[in-house]
């Protein structure tokens, strides 16, 4: 078999997520025939480090042994089960384990198929919540410029990027955009703290005036990874938890992207020392291999809905694949990973080379700015060095990295003119280095005339 006939047989039956499908006509689809930790071989023989973790989920490589030995197990005992009035092994033991070690006072755990489905199920507790009080007014949310936050209506609605956005608009609730901490902007010497903490004063604003009718403000914590990788301080999070609270509205923390170590500890929200009232989690969760997703939360949201049936106060929210077992072991291997192998203190290391490999772009002449947040690299690849004027989006250069990438063996996707390190966690130095040196050669080839 070869790449073309997969190509082919693909092509003429599916159609793929982000993808303009037409793009295929010139540049074919890569048929991946087997994975081995950071790498991917096509039915050709040809192989790709996988830059970006297959979108952000694959942790410990591709066919860890130890996510391979627990997945098997679980099949010989138990692949589903409904969980409605059922339980399972898995399930219990991956929600006790994500309530240890996500921020003290998260208690109670719920369980979805994928990240977009974790920002409903907490928007919608989070309404309910209010509702459940008596408090039928709050029933706004406050989101930040060039968040991201899924797909589905609900999760679009509160996301501010316009290339997913815009489409829909006709469909989605109406909410409160804030602008955001993103350091990108801030003055020249000014540090990440200071801007992060500046810009929070428009969002004291908003809540303020707001407050009475505003159910939660959304935020993902220090990364808006879908919004080109753009960065903030830890500061913005923790101004926000308080005036959270002095305003009584919710804080949905979407660690979606940015949970499981991506950052440089376990959870984001842990270098703020803040602990939110919804928590959604889900890519990493199960170290790329199975769809699910948890949304934690407190016991005083758990016991607005616990009540006789009769008052019509249950969360009434189902997913048929919901705490599925094989999703749930996995997410419980991930877990055991961590706590048994010092992967947090490895990952320090590993960020440090990645910031050593990706200083030579600081001063290439069409770079903007190298930024990093733990095991996320991104530079930003802009036409005038000097005005940071960036390239029309209709000139695409970052696809060009990434074919150039690709010919090299290296997966790199870039988001719009924004080229990103998001590597697995096992990889070596010496292939951190191989996707700074094949980035660079992408970057020289992109910005040629």
């Amino acid at each position: 078999m070869t790449n073309q006939t997969f190509s082919d047989r693909d092509l003429a039956v599916l159609w793929h997520p982000c993808t303009q499908m037409k793009d295929h006509e010139s540049f074919p689809i890569i048929p991946i025939k087997r994975g081995q930790g950071v790498w991917l071989e096509d039915f050709e023989g040809n192989h790709y480090l996988d830059a970006i973790s297959s979108w952000w989920v694959n942790l410990f490589g591709h066919a860890n042994p130890a996510l391979n030995i627990a997945l098997k197990d679980q099949l010989d005992t138990l692949e589903h089960v409904i969980f409605a009035g059922f339980t399972h092994k898995s399930a219990v033991k991956l929600a006790e384990k994500l309530i240890e070690i996500t921020p003290e006072g998260l208690s109670r755990c719920f369980y979805a198929d994928n990240g977009s489905s974790a920002v409903e199920v907490a928007l919608k507790m989070s309404f309910h919540y209010w509702r459940n009080r008596g408090q039928t007014q709050k029933t706004r949310f406050i989101t930040l410029e060039n968040s991201y936050h899924g797909e589905t209506l609900g999760a679009l609605a509160v996301g501010n990027v316009p290339l997913y956005k815009d489409t829909y608009a006709p469909l989605l609730m109406d909410v409160i955009t804030v602008p955001g901490p993103d350091c990108y902007y801030r003055e020249p010497g000014e540090s990440w703290a200071h801007y992060s903490s500046r810009r929070f004063s428009l969002m004291e604003q908003t809540l303020q005036q707001y407050a009475e009718s505003v159910s939660a403000v959304i935020i993902e914590p220090l990364v808006q990874c879908a919004g080109n990788m753009r960065m903030y301080d830890p500061i913005y999070l923790k101004l926000l938890r308080t005036a959270c609270d002095k305003y009584n509205v919710h804080l949905i923390a979407d660690e979606i992207a940015v949970g499981f170590g991506r950052t440089g500890t376990l959870f984001a929200c842990e270098q703020a020392e803040i602990r939110p009232d919804f928590m959604c989690l889900s890519k990493g969760l199960t170290g790329g291999y199975l769809a699910l997703s948890a949304v934690l939360t407190t016991n005083e949201v758990y016991q607005a809905f616990y009540d006789d049936y009769q008052k019509l106060t249950a969360f009434l929210h189902s997913h048929s694949y919901t705490g599925n077992a094989l999703a749930c072991r996995a997410g419980l291997a991930t877990i055991e990973i961590f706590q048994e192998q010092n992967i947090l203190e490895n990952n320090r290391k590993l960020s440090k080379i990645m910031g050593e490999a990706a200083a030579r772009f600081k001063d290439h002449p069409h770079v903007a700015e190298v930024r990093q947040t733990g095991m996320i690299v991104a530079i930003e690849m802009v036409k005038d060095k000097r005005t940071w004027e960036p390239y029309p989006w209709q000139e695409r250069r970052g696809l060009k990295v990434y074919q150039h990438a690709l010919s090299k063996g290296v997966l790199l996707r870039p988001l719009g003119n924004v080229i990103y390190f998001m590597p697995p966690y096992i990889i070596s130095e010496e292939e951190l280095w191989l996707i700074a040196d094949v980035a660079w050669e992408a970057l020289e080839r992109a910005v040629k005339n």
